[in-house]
């Protein structure tokens, strides 16, 4: 299509609805009947259906569902049963972990985290599940596995704040409590106890692939849409036969960037810097508390931090010079 398209305008297909490859013998069917939606079709394609769950699916699920309402029904416990209470503070109640009297205990009594840890349970059950249905999917489609692996990382930092490195400290107090602002207050709390997270240099690297990936990302789709007029969105045909979205594409980046990067080689750098994002992140996290007791101090050993300027005359302690005698 020659028709000028931005952000502002897009083209909405109506047609067949998309049933999608057949599935090989003995799997289970696609439910429902495909329907399209205008505001879907708005940030995305506008066909709705056919849904696919099959067993893994279903049963993550069900192990999320489960785990919802033991955090919720926890959190509405925790008002009374209020639940006009329970509205107007939701961002601030939590399932909070058991204690560090209790240890790594397999199931402390159900007030004191016994329900985090069976949420917890389910939750991560539920996660893994809906890891291996990605898999497999892809799999099954003949798709690289690239999602799943992505997926795979995030994983594993939410495996590392609330499993890993709580089993490494030996208390299942260390772990994250599930809420909203609990959770932040976790994170604030943490960084202050082991010295100031800024300075480790894992969590260094994981913000800045964080903000690489969103500056690549950003590049990358502002740079498909300014040559959407010239069929830059069928990158496909873009890599193996070179057209002049593409040229146009390149030309600009070198112009503007000082390099270039290809309609595959984005793709792979925007992967990789997603992935390095909670990779690193969770390195630091598991280091915390493990390896390192204290970040800033850590960091002025190697020369990270910057010694604070005496501003005021050093204080002698009179026991140490005599003068309390």
């Amino acid at each position: 299509m020659n028709e000028y398209q931005n952000i502002f305008t897009s083209v909405q297909l109506r047609g067949h609805p998309e049933y999608g490859i057949p599935l090989p013998a003995g799997d289970s069917e696609r439910m429902g009947e495909p329907f399209f939606d205008h505001l879907m079709g708005r940030i995305g394609n506008a066909q709705i259906g056919p849904i696919y769950l099959g067993f893994l699916g279903s049963v993550s699920i069900a192990f999320g569902a489960l785990a919802f309402v033991i955090i919720g029904l926890n959190m509405w416990a925790s008002v009374d049963w209020n639940p006009i209470q329970f509205v107007r503070q939701l961002f601030w109640l939590a399932l909070e972990p058991p204690p560090a009297k209790y240890g790594l205990k397999i199931l402390p009594p159900l007030s004191e985290g016994g329900w985090w840890l069976i949420a917890g349970f389910f939750l991560t059950t539920s996660v893994l599940l809906w890891w291996l249905r990605m898999y497999r999917r892809a799999r099954q489609l003949g798709m690289g596995t690239h999602v799943s692996w992505a997926f795979a990382s995030a994983i594993f930092l939410f495996l590392s704040l609330g499993f890993i490195r709580p089993l490494l400290m030996g208390s299942w107090s260390e772990a994250v409590p599930f809420g909203i602002f609990p959770h932040l207050d976790w994170t604030a709390a943490f960084s202050i106890r082991y010295g100031n997270l800024y300075y480790n240099p894992f969590h260094c690297l994981s913000i800045v692939f964080l903000y690489g990936s969103v500056l690549l990302f950003a590049m990358h789709g502002a740079t498909i849409l300014a040559v959407s007029r010239y069929g830059g969105e069928r990158e496909i045909e873009q890599i193996t036969d070179r057209g002049t979205a593409s040229e146009r594409a390149a030309l600009f980046w070198r112009w503007t960037m000082g390099f270039n990067a290809t309609m595959e080689s984005v793709h792979r750098w925007a992967w990789w810097f997603a992935v390095l994002t909670p990779l690193t992140g969770a390195i630091g996290i598991l280091l915390t508390g493990t390896v390192v007791d204290n970040w800033y101090l850590w960091g002025m050993k190697h020369g990270i931090v910057a010694p604070l300027p005496d501003i005021f005359p050093g204080v002698v302690d009179p026991a140490i010079s005599g003068g309390g005698q």
